[in-house]
C-alpha cells in the first residue's frame, strides 16, 4: 500500500504531502488543476522519464518520495529530477539505478493511463493473467524443465567427443598422481609445519638465551649472587622479617629456574635435516595451493572431486547410454505436460477472452471485442488482442486503444483476473463516459479494492462517488506564480466537491441534494 507521497517543485507543485489510507482514493478537481501531476509523480517513482521540463520554474530540482508498506516491510522510493543534469533514483535511501527503481516499482504499482508502466502490457504477464483466470496448472511442466535441463547439463558435462576426453582424461590422471604423492592428510598441516619451522630455526638462538639466563639466575651469577647478598643485609632484621622471607623465597625460585633453564638448554639441538624437510614440505603446500586451491582443505576437496570426475570419464560409455535414455524419457514428459498446459490455456482463453469483452460492455467499449492468442504447446505465447471497434482487427493492448480506453481494459481485466501489485492507479479511465456507465466504472474500481489499493484521477462525480476517500487538488494563481494543494475531503466538504463537479455550481442546494443522494446511494447508504 502507498501510505505516503510527497512531491516537492514538480510542474507548478511548490509543496505537495498526500497521507493515503486503504480502498480507494479519487483524486478531483478543475481542469488544469494538476491532478495529472500527481500521476506524473508515481510514474517517477517507477523509474518513469525524468525530463528536466518537470524541474518548478526556478527550482533547482524536483523530489518525489513514496513510502510504501509491502510484504510486512516499509520501502521509500526517492526520484530527484535537476533542472540540469542526470536525475538520481533512491531505494530506502540508497543510490540505485532507474533500471532498479523500476524494477521494483513494478512489484508495488500498477499505472493504468497514458503511461507504459502497465503490468499487463509485457506478454510474460497476460500469460500469468490467463493462468490465474484459468487455474492453469504449471508446477509440472516447470518441474518436467527443470529436470530437463539438469539432465542436459550433466549430459555437457560428462565429455565431449572422444579426444577431449582422453585429453581431459589424462590431465586428471597427471593431477591424482601428483596429489597422490602429497598425500595430503591434514586440513591444518600448513599451520603445524609453519610453528614448527619457527621452533628449528630458532634452535640455536634459543638454546644460547637459556644458557645465558640459567647462568645469571644461578648461584654465582649477578641476579642469583645479588639476591644472596640482599637476603644476608636483611637477615635478622626484626622489622624486616617479612621483607627477608619474600626476598629468601625469591632466591630459591631464581635457582629453581636457573636449572629448568639449563635443562631446556641441554634439550635444545639443532636439526638442519628436519628443518630442511619442513621447509620443502612447505614449498609443496604452497605450490599446490597455487593450482588447486587458496588452502590445504579445498586442495584436498579438489582431489576427491578429480577422482570423481575420472571415475566417470572412464565409465563414459555407460553413463552417456544411462542419460541419453533418461533425457529421451524427460523429453517425452516435458512434451506431455506441455501439452496438457497448452490444452487448459486454450480452454481458458475463450472464457478471459469473453468475460473482459463482457466487462468492457459496461464501460462504455460496447464495440469491443477482447480475443486472448494462445501459441503451440505448451502455449507460453500468449497475447491479449483489443479490437475496439466493429470490423477492427485484434491488436496488442499496446497498439489498439486510447489512454482512456486502455484504462478500461486494464480495469476490465482486473476485474476478470484479480492479482497484480497491491496499488492500482488509474488515470484517464473515466475519458468519454457518462451518466450511468460512469456509475458502473466507479463501481467496478471500488470492487478492485478487495485485493487492492486504488487511485484514480477523475473528473466525473459518479466515480468519485463511489470511493472510500476523496482528495480536492486545487491550483491558486495570485498573478505572481501559481502553487497546488491537496485538501482530503470529509462530510460537508466533500457534498460541495461533488457538487462543483455535477453542476458546477457548488453552492446550489438543488446541486448539493443531489451530490448528498449521489454520495449515499454510491456508498450503498
Amino acid at each position: 500500500m502507498l501510505t505516503e507521497l510527497a512531491v516537492e517543485n514538480l510542474g507548478v507543485v511548490e509543496r505537495l504531502n498526500l497521507v493515503l489510507g486503504p480502498g480507494m482514493t479519487a483524486l478531483t478537481g478543475e481542469t488544469g488543476a494538476g491532478k495529472t501531476l500527481v500521476v506524473t509523480a508515481v510514474d517517477l517513482l517507477l523509474g518513469g522519464r525524468a525530463s528536466p521540463s518537470l524541474v518548478r520554474f526556478g527550482a533547482g530540482e524536483a523530489i518525489v518520495e513514496g513510502r510504501f508498506h509491502h510484504r510486512q516491510e516499509e520501502v521509500v522510493l526517492r526520484r530527484v529530477v535537476p533542472a540540469d543534469g542526470r536525475a538520481r533514483a533512491y531505494v530506502d535511501g540508497r543510490l540505485a539505478s532507474a533500471a532498479a527503481l523500476s524494477e521494483l516499482g513494478r512489484e508495488l504499482v500498477d499505472l493504468h493511463g497514458q503511461h507504459e508502466h502497465q503490468s499487463l502490457l509485457r506478454r510474460v504477464h497476460q500469460r500469468a493473467a490467463l493462468d490465474r483466470f484459468g487455474g492453469v496448472d504449471v508446477v509440472p511442466l516447470v518441474e518436467a524443465r527443470a529436470t530437463l535441463a539438469d539432465l542436459n547439463r550433466r549430459r555437457d558435462e560428462l565429455g565431449g567427443d572422444e579426444r577431449s576426453r582422453a585429453r581431459e582424461m589424462e590431465l586428471c590422471r597427471y593431477q591424482l598422481a601428483e596429489l597422490d604423492e602429497a598425500g595430503l592428510e591434514d586440513p591444518d598441516e600448513e599451520e603445524a609445519l609453519k610453528a614448527e619451522e619457527a621452533v628449528l630455526a630458532d634452535a640455536a638462538a634459543s638454546r644460547d638465551a637459556a644458557r645465558q639466563a640459567a647462568a645469571s639466575l644461578g648461584a654465582d651469577g649477578a641476579v642469583g649472587a645479588g639476591l644472596a647478598q640482599m637476603s644476608a643485609v636483611l637477615a635478622k632484621r626484626r622489622p624486616l622479617e617479612g621483607q627477608y622471607q619474600r626476598l629468601a623465597g625469591l632466591a630459591a625460585e631464581a635457582g629453581d629456574l636457573s636449572t629448568e633453564l639449563r635443562r631446556a638448554a641441554e634439550s635444545m639441538d639443532e636439526n638442519p635435516v628436519r628443518l630442511a624437510e619442513v621447509r620443502r614440505r612447505r614449498e609443496l603446500l604452497v605450490d599446490l595451493r597455487r593450482k588447486y586451491g587458496e588452502t590445504v582443505a579445498e586442495v584436498m576437496e579438489f582431489h576427491r572431486g578429480l577422482a570423481e570426475r575420472l571415475a566417470e570419464l572412464e565409465d563414459f560409455d555407460r553413463l552417456a547410454r544411462d542419460l541419453d535414455a533418461e533425457l529421451d524419457r524427460r523429453t517425452a514428459a516435458l512434451a506431455e505436460a506441455g501439452a496438457a498446459v497448452g490444452a487448459a490455456r486454450r480452454r481458458a482463453a475463450q472464457g478471459l477472452g469473453e468475460e473482459v469483452t463482457a466487462n468492457l460492455r459496461e464501460l462504455a467499449m460496447a464495440r469491443a471485442e477482447v480475443q486472448v492468442e494462445v501459441g503451440a504447446d505448451p502455449g507460453d505465447d500468449v497475447g491479449i488482442l483489443l479490437a475496439a471497434n466493429s470490423g477492427a482487427p485484434g491488436l496488442s493492448l499496446a497498439s489498439a486503444a486510447s489512454g482512456g480506453e486502455l484504462a478500461r481494459v486494464m480495469l476490465a481485466l482486473r476485474l476478470a483476473v484479480g492479482a497484480g501489485p497491491p496499488v492500482l492507479v488509474f488515470d484517464e479511465v473515466d475519458a468519454g463516459i457518462g451518466g450511468q456507465v460512469a456509475q458502473e466504472v466507479g463501481r467496478s474500481l471500488s470492487r478492485l479494492t478487495a485485493d487492492h489499493q486504488v487511485l484514480v484521477v477523475t473528473h466525473l462525480p459518479q466515480v468519485a462517488a463511489c470511493a472510500d476517500h476523496q482528495v480536492s487538488i486545487a491550483k491558486h494563481d495570485d498573478g505572481a506564480s501559481a502553487t497546488v494543494t491537496a485538501e482530503p475531503l470529509e462530510g460537508e466538504d466533500r457534498v460541495v466537491e461533488l457538487s462543483r463537479m455535477l453542476s458546477g455550481s457548488p453552492d446550489s442546494p438543488s446541486a448539493r441534494r443531489h451530490a448528498s443522494e449521489l454520495l449515499e446511494m454510491s456508498q450503498g447508504g
